[in-house]
């Protein structure tokens, strides 16, 4: 009988606020699946000011983070899903997003949505492997 993959779920609370119904993320075997990210600031639900650019800064300073609060980088990233409130921010998300990934880039998605969380302008999901 093939041995079942160990499931952990995820909490750091360094950077969403304690008390929200949902973890960082669940580790299921050595696959990652991170919940969204949002341009909060740290431990509130603050959205940072400044548009599409500060937000995206900031929700993918949140991902790193919180990779790193559970031993990954952004190097361990394999898969990206990107929601964006206006697909008119898709360049200048884009900008944003290549001062954080490279070459190889992680696979990825993107998609207009009708609304975000907070009215977020963006909101990012991913996918990691602990190498």
């Amino acid at each position: 009988m093939p041995k079942k993959p160990e499931v952990e779920f995820l909490r750091s609370n360094a950077i969403l606020p304690v008390g929200l119904p949902f973890s960082d993320g669940v580790r299921i075997g050595d696959v990652v699946m991170l919940s969204g990210q949002l341009g909060s600031r740290p431990g509130t639900l603050d959205l940072v000011p400044g548009g599409i650019e500060a937000e995206a800064r900031q929700t993918l300073t949140n991902l790193r983070q919180t990779l790193a609060e559970h031993g990954l980088t952004l190097r361990d990233v394999v898969r990206v899903q990107v929601m964006l409130a206006d697909m008119a921010d898709w360049p200048r998300f884009n900008e944003i997003y290549s001062e954080f990934f490279s070459d190889p880039w992680p696979a990825r998605c993107a998609f207009g949505v009708n609304g975000l969380a907070l009215g977020a302008r963006v909101e990012i999901e991913a996918f990691a492997v602990r190498r």
